[in-house]
C-alpha cells in the first residue's frame, strides 16, 4: 500500500494546478463565503491558492499514526517525497503511519460532513468534474437544491446528476470554468 502512495505523492508533486483550479482559487479569494468541497486528495486546490477547501476524502499530504499513539496528533502534514523508508515511521512513537485519506468502507469525518452540509446552504452550487456516484458526497447536490440553490454541473459527459441540475455544461472544466469566468468579467 505504501509503495503505491509514495509513488502517487511523487506523481502529484510533479503536477501543477490547471486552469480550472486557478479559476476556483480566484473565486474563493473574490467572493465571501465561497467554499470548495473536494473529493480529491492531491492538494492541487490549495497549491492554486484556493481558500476554504473542505477535503471530503482527506489529503495524501497528511499522515496519521496507524497504531493511534497518544503522543501524535490525529493527523499531520508531511511533504516528504519520496519517503526514505516504507512504510514511513510515526515520528512520535516509531510505529507505522498511514495516509490521512478515507478508504472505501471508512466513515467521513463528522466535522467534514457538518462543514460540507453547512456549505450547501448557498445561492449557487457547482458540481465540477465528478461522476456524481460516490456517496455521501454525491448527495450534497440534492442538499443544495433543498436549500434553494441554483445548481450547475460542469463535466465532460452526462452523469446521474445531469437531469436534476438547473444547468449542465459538458466539456473540460479547465475550458468551461475559464469561459464562465471570462463571461462574468465581461458582464455577460
Amino acid at each position: 500500500m505504501w509503495e503505491w502512495y509514495d509513488w502517487r505523492r511523487q506523481q502529484v508533486v510533479a503536477c501543477e494546478p490547471n486552469a480550472a483550479h486557478d479559476v476556483l482559487a480566484s473565486w474563493s479569494q473574490r467572493y465571501e463565503g465561497f467554499t470548495v468541497i473536494t473529493q480529491n486528495v492531491d492538494g492541487l486546490h490549495e497549491r492554486a491558492g484556493t481558500r476554504d477547501v473542505i477535503r471530503f476524502h482527506g489529503s495524501i499530504w497528511e499522515l496519521g499514526c496507524w497504531d493511534g499513539c497518544t503522543e501524535a496528533p490525529t493527523r499531520w502534514r508531511d511533504d516528504t517525497t519520496p519517503f526514505p523508508t516504507l512504510p514511513p515511521p510515526c515520528p512520535y512513537c516509531g510505529g507505522v503511519t498511514r495516509p490521512a485519506v478515507v478508504w472505501f468502507g471508512e466513515p467521513i469525518d463528522d466535522d467534514v460532513i457538518s462543514r460540507s452540509l453547512e456549505a450547501t446552504d448557498c445561492d449557487l452550487f457547482l458540481t465540477v468534474w465528478t461522476s456524481a456516484l460516490v456517496h455521501p458526497a454525491a448527495s450534497l447536490l440534492s442538499e443544495a437544491k433543498r436549500h434553494g440553490a441554483f445548481t450547475a454541473e460542469v463535466n465532460p459527459e452526462s452523469t446521474p446528476a445531469s437531469g436534476t441540475v438547473d444547468l449542465s455544461l459538458h466539456g473540460p472544466a479547465e475550458r468551461l470554468l475559464v469561459d464562465v469566468d471570462g463571461a462574468r468579467r465581461r458582464g455577460v
